[in-house]
């Protein structure tokens, strides 16, 4: 989802709700901590360099059983932000502080909730660093020592 998208959602919206992958819902009295924008700087295994951006929600939650983030106010959160920093028409990307460590989710919607929607990892230079699917079956690997792959 968008920056620009969830503005929009939120104008029709009465409350917040944001549902994990389990089904499960952050807890009514979320905090959203962290409004930015993340910029990566990375090289892939196939020697490109590469740069991304995302627009980054932080929420939190505490005992703090009486607050509860209404849209408008949520609103007013990313305009402040955008004012400073400008942002793009990004996607946004939600941390949020799970049982072990901090997750990192990305952002869809279902009509009543935000979902918090699983991100995964890929190879980012397949035609550098490995084979077709049909080629490892045959030679039984997916890089050999030449082939740039890290």
């Amino acid at each position: 989802m968008k920056l620009s998208e969830i503005k929009n959602l939120l104008k029709s919206l009465d409350k917040i709700g944001f549902q994990l992958p389990s089904g499960e819902l952050v807890a009514s009295h979320f905090h959203v901590t962290e409004v930015g924008k993340i910029t990566k700087d990375f090289i892939d295994c196939g020697g490109k360099v590469r740069s991304e951006s995302v627009i980054n929600f932080q929420l939190w939650e505490e005992n703090d059983y009486d607050h509860r983030l209404h849209p408008e106010k949520l609103i007013h959160i990313i305009e402040l932000s955008d004012k400073i920093f400008k942002f793009d028409d990004l996607e946004i990307e939600v941390e949020y502080q799970g049982k072990d460590t901090i997750s990192k989710f990305n952002l869809d919607f279902d009509g009543t909730n935000f979902l918090l929607t699983t991100k995964v990892t890929a190879c980012l230079a397949k035609e550098v660093c490995c084979a077709p699917v049909e080629e490892v079956v045959e030679k039984g690997s997916c890089c050999s020592p030449s082939s740039g792959c890290c």
